[in-house]
């Protein structure tokens, strides 16, 4: 029994590797199909224009989707990086904000001049911003770090090897 011509005409031809070999040669010379060379090509595989023109398009269309994966993969690298680094800022984060607590705490103690804790008082004698020699006079003067910094600068006292610090 014959087949209708319909169901002939409908039925998808499938390209033989030597077709797709072809075609993808093509491809690689020219992206974009013009219409002589899509005739050429047809006469050349015994295709219809149409279906080479099909191929092509499909091939684009393949070759976009390739193409944006790719860099969503790559997006995605970058995004996990930058997602690692900024827990480990934020750890970094934490961990200096506690060292700052942790001076701010031990420079509001009352401290004698010779930089010792003063363990007779829990409150400081004065807070006023130092001038002229920061370590004069005053055995309980708890500082700001500011303070501490300008007095540093100020009174030649400037070595970060100094007995109290």
């Amino acid at each position: 029994m014959e087949k209708p011509q319909t169901q002939t005409r409908n039925r998808k031809k499938r390209l033989t590797q030597g077709q797709i070999s072809v075609l993808e040669k093509s491809f690689v010379m020219n992206k974009k199909l013009e219409p002589e060379l899509k005739h050429q090509l047809a006469s050349q595989l015994g295709l219809p224009p149409r279906q080479v023109a099909v191929w092509f398009q499909n091939k684009r269309a393949r070759c976009k989707t390739q193409t944006l994966e790719l860099q969503h993969g790559a997006i995605m690298e970058k995004l996990e990086a930058a997602l690692a680094d900024k827990r480990r800022l934020e750890r970094e984060v934490k961990f200096l904000q506690e060292e700052l607590r942790k001076s701010r705490d031990q420079l509001s103690r009352p401290m004698t001049k010779n930089g010792h804790l003063d363990h007779r008082t829990a409150s400081p004698v004065d807070d006023s911003n130092c001038s002229g020699d920061c370590f004069a006079g005053n055995d309980h003067q708890v500082m700001g770090l500011d303070e501490l910094y300008a007095c540093l600068i100020t009174s030649g006292h400037g070595s970060t090897s100094a007995s109290w610090i």
